[in-house]
C-alpha cells in the first residue's frame, strides 16, 4: 500500500480499469520503474517511506503551472491559497499587476504568477488563462481524408507532395464544395541510417517541424535561377523522378520516400546556391527569429545525423547533450548545413502556407486539418533536442484489451508531467502553434493522451506497465488558448478504450470527436447499429481512417482474406468471414430501411451504390463535420496500414488505387465518373459557405 500511494501521489495508477467492474494491478516492477522514469526511487521499503516523506515535505504555495479558465469561477488552486497570500502577475504583454487576485480579468496567454505568504514564503507558478472553449463549425461541412503521400500527379517524384495538396485543395473546395482536407502527419522524418528509414508518418523524429520531402522542387522561387550547370544537372534528376513515379504508377512499385528524398535532397543543394534576393533573405531572417532555438536545435540535429547517423545515442558521447561545449563547436564546423536545414524548413513552411490559401482561396470554411502523432521516434531530433522533457527508458502503448491481448509498445517516449509543468508546458506550446500556424484545424491522435498514457519500461512486454497521469486541464488549456489564437477547430481522434469522464471533459472545451460507422453501435444494449439521430453532433464522422480497412473492403469482406493471408486471424476463417457478413447486413439492411440504397438490400445493389449508401447515412447524422476516405471515391480495396504488420504489408506505402488495384493519379480521380458520383452525394447533401471561387471575409 505504501508503494502504492506514493505511485498515486506521483501520477502514476497503481490499478487501471479495462472493462465496467473489472480492476487490474499494475505490477510492483512496473511502478518502481516508471517512478524511477520520475526521478523517484522506490526501489526498497526504505526509499519508498523517504521518498513519501520527501513528497509531503515539498508541499508548495501554488503548482508549477496553473490554469485559469476565461469567464469561469475561481479554480480550486486558488480557493486554497493559505490566508494572507499575496498574487503579482507578471503578463506576457509586459503588464505587471501587484495584489492580483483570480476573480479579476487577465488577458488570455501564458504569464508569471509569484505567491507571497505572510512568513515571506514565496512561490512562482506559470498562469495559462484560456477561452472556455475551442470554436465549433458554423455549419456543417464535408472534406476528404488522405495521406499525402499516397496521392500522386504527374508532377511528383515518386509521392504526393505540398503542390499536390495545393491543388487538391483547390480542387475539392472549388469543384467539390468540399470544406476541409485533412491530411496525414507531415512531421520530419528520421533520416535512413543503414537501412530504411520508418515509413510511419506517427513515429516522426520532430513534430515541431514539418518534413521537406514533402516540398515541390519546382515550386521554390530561386527554382527559376538556377544556373545552367545546375539546372542540367536538376533536369537529369527529374527524368530520375519521373522513373520513380512511372514505376509507383505503372509498375507495381511500392512508394519509396528514401529514394524520393534522396533526389530532391541532392536537388535542394543546387537551388539552395542561388542567392536569395533582399526581401526574401530578410523574410528568411525573419523565420530564424520567429523559431529562435527549436529551430537550431532541429537543424543542428540534422546536421550531425548526417556526420554521425540519425541515432543520437550512438553518437560521441559529448554530442548526445544539445547544450555540450563540443555540441556548440560541432555546430559551427557544421554551420553550413545547419544553414541548409533551416533554409528547409522554412521552405517548407511557405509551401505550407500556400496550401491553406489554397484551400481558403477555394472557399474552405476550414481548410486543412493537420495531424499531430501522439509522441516522437526516440532516435530523433525532438528526443535529442528535449532529453529534460523526455521519460528515459519508457516507451508509450496499450494495455492489454479485448482486441489484443498482449497490450501494444508503440516505441515512442512520452513527456514527462512534471517537467513539462516546471516550464509551462512550453514544448507542447510551441508544437501547437507551429503546426496551426497554416490550418484551419487540428487533429490530435489518441487525444485520450492529453489525460493519460500508459508507459512501458524499456524491455519490458506492454502488460508490465503502468498508466501516468498528465495535467489534463493544463493540457486542455494550452490547446484552447493555441487553437484560439490561430482561429482553428479541434478535433480529437477518440476512438477504442476510453476512460470514463473523457469524452465529457473534451466535448465541454468544444474539442470535437471522432466516430466511424462501424463502430457506432449499441454497446451496451442491443448491439444494433445506432439510427443516424442518436450520433453525437460534435464529432467528424467518417466510414473508415488510415488503420481501418477501406469502405469497398469492409462491404466486400476482403479485409478479412487479407488478414487470413498474412496469418493474422485468431479464429477460423469462415467464421470471421461469417461475422464480418453479418456486420456488412445488418447495416445496409438499415440504410434500406432509410431509403439510402437504390431497389433495397441483399444482393441487388453494387458495392459502389453501397458506398454512397454509407455516405448518405452519415449525412442523416448531426455530425457537424463528415469525412471521406479518399480512396473510398475509386473504389480502392487496400488499407494504407494493417495494425499488427511490420514487413509482412507494404504499410505507409501504397498509392491511392481503383477497385483492381491499378494505382489512380490525382488527375484521374478528379476525372473520375465514380468519385464525382460520391462527391455529389456530399454536394447535395450539405450547404456550401461560398460560392466556387469566393474569397472568405
Amino acid at each position: 500500500m505504501t508503494l502504492a500511494r506514493l505511485a498515486a501521489l506521483h501520477g502514476v495508477a497503481p490499478s487501471y480499469s479495462p472493462s465496467p467492474g473489472r480492476t487490474v494491478e499494475a505490477p510492483d516492477a512496473a511502478l518502481v520503474a516508471v517512478l524511477a522514469a520520475l526521478g523517484v526511487d522506490a526501489s526498497t521499503p526504505e526509499s519508498v517511506r523517504e521518498a513519501l516523506a520527501a513528497r509531503e515535505a515539498a508541499a508548495r504555495l501554488l503548482p508549477p503551472t496553473v490554469v485559469l479558465w476565461a469567464g469561469e469561477p475561481a479554480p480550486a488552486w486558488a480557493r486554497e491559497l493559505p490566508e494572507g497570500v499575496r498574487l503579482q502577475l507578471a503578463t506576457e504583454q509586459g503588464e505587471r499587476v501587484d495584489g492580483w487576485r483570480p476573480s479579476r480579468s487577465a488577458p488570455l496567454g501564458i504569464h508569471r504568477l509569484r505567491a507571497t505568504a505572510p512568513d515571506g514564503a514565496a512561490a512562482d507558478a506559470h498562469l495559462i488563462v484560456a477561452p472556455p472553449r475551442v470554436r465549433t463549425p458554423g455549419e456543417r461541412t464535408y472534406g476528404l481524408l488522405v495521406q499525402l503521400y499516397s496521392l500522386l500527379s504527374a508532377k511528383s517524384w515518386g509521392m504526393g507532395d505540398l503542390g499536390d495538396l495545393a491543388d487538391l485543395a483547390a480542387w475539392a473546395g472549388r469543384t467539390a464544395g468540399a470544406g476541409f482536407v485533412q491530411v496525414n502527419p507531415l512531421h520530419a522524418a528520421v533520416p535512413r541510417g543503414e537501412g530504411p528509414s520508418d515509413p510511419s508518418p506517427y513515429r516522426p523524429s520532430s513534430r515541431r517541424f514539418p518534413d521537406p520531402v514533402h516540398l515541390r522542387v519546382e515550386d521554390i522561387p530561386e527554382y527559376a535561377y538556377l544556373p545552367d550547370a545546375d539546372r542540367d544537372r536538376v533536369r537529369e534528376l527529374l527524368t530520375e523522378a519521373a522513373r520513380l513515379r512511372d514505376g509507383v504508377l505503372h509498375k507495381g512499385a511500392l512508394i519509396d520516400r528514401d529514394a524520393v528524398w534522396d533526389l530532391k535532397r541532392r536537388a535542394l543543394d543546387h537551388v539552395l546556391r542561388v542567392p536569395l534576393g533582399p526581401g526574401r533573405r530578410a523574410a528568411y531572417w525573419d523565420f530564424l527569429a520567429e523559431q529562435g532555438a527549436d529551430l537550431d536545435h532541429h537543424a543542428t540535429w540534422c546536421a550531425l545525423a548526417e556526420r554521425h547517423g540519425p541515432d543520437w545515442h550512438t553518437w560521441p558521447e559529448p554530442l548526445r547533450d544539445p547544450g555540450s561545449r563540443e555540441t556548440a563547436e560541432a555546430r559551427a564546423e557544421l554551420m553550413d548545413r545547419v544553414d541548409f536545414h533551416s533554409h528547409l524548413a522554412w521552405l517548407t513552411d511557405a509551401q505550407l502556407a500556400t496550401a491553406q490559401r489554397s484551400a481558403r482561396d477555394a472557399g474552405m470554411p476550414v481548410g486543412l486539418v493537420h495531424d499531430l502523432a501522439v509522441g516522437v521516434h526516440p532516435e530523433g531530433a525532438d528526443a535529442w533536442a528535449q532529453q529534460h522533457v523526455f521519460a528515459a527508458g519508457m516507451s508509450v502503448g496499450a494495455p492489454p484489451d479485448a482486441f489484443n491481448s498482449r497490450g501494444q509498445d508503440w516505441g515512442l517516449p512520452p513527456w514527462r508531467p512534471d517537467r513539462l509543468a516546471a516550464v509551462g508546458y512550453a514544448p507542447y506550446r510551441a508544437l501547437l502553434r507551429g503546426l496551426l500556424a497554416h490550418a484551419g484545424a487540428v487533429r490530435i491522435d489518441h487525444v485520450m493522451g492529453l489525460f493519460r498514457l500508459w508507459w512501458v519500461p524499456a524491455g519490458q512486454p506492454p502488460t508490465e506497465g503502468a498508466y501516468v497521469r498528465y495535467d489534463a486541464e493544463a493540457m486542455l488549456a494550452v490547446l484552447a488558448l493555441e487553437a484560439d489564437r490561430a482561429d482553428a477547430l479541434v478535433i480529437g481522434e477518440d476512438l477504442g478504450t476510453v476512460e470514463p469522464g473523457v469524452r465529457e471533459a473534451l466535448d465541454a472545451r468544444g474539442v470535437l470527436g471522432t466516430s466511424v460507422l462501424w463502430f457506432e453501435r449499441d454497446w451496451g444494449g442491443t448491439g444494433r447499429p445506432v439510427p443516424p439521430e442518436r450520433w453525437r453532433t460534435d464529432c467528424v464522422a467518417t466510414a473508415t481512417t488510415h488503420d481501418l480497412p477501406s469502405t469497398a473492403a469492409r462491404l466486400t469482406g476482403d479485409h478479412v482474406r487479407l488478414r487470413d493471408s498474412l496469418g493474422l486471424l485468431g479464429r477460423p476463417l469462415v467464421r470471421e468471414q461469417a461475422e464480418a457478413t453479418a456486420e456488412v447486413a445488418e447495416w445496409t439492411a438499415l440504410f434500406a430501411r432509410l431509403g439510402l440504397l437504390p431497389g433495397g438490400g441483399g444482393q441487388g445493389p453494387s458495392e459502389e451504390e453501397e458506398i454512397r449508401a454509407v455516405h448518405r447515412f452519415l449525412l442523416l447524422t448531426p455530425a457537424r463535420m463528415v469525412g471521406v476516405w479518399l480512396p473510398d471515391a475509386v473504389g480502392d480495396r487496400r488499407p494504407q496500414n494493417l495494425p499488427g504488420t511490420w514487413d509482412e504489408y507494404p504499410n505507409w506505402r501504397l498509392p491511392i488505387a481503383d477497385a483492381t488495384g491499378r494505382p489512380v493519379t490525382f488527375e484521374e480521380l478528379t476525372a473520375s465518373p465514380r468519385a464525382h458520383a460520391l462527391i455529389e452525394v456530399l454536394r447535395s447533401g450539405l450547404p456550401r459557405t461560398a460560392p466556387p471561387g469566393a474569397r472568405p471575409v
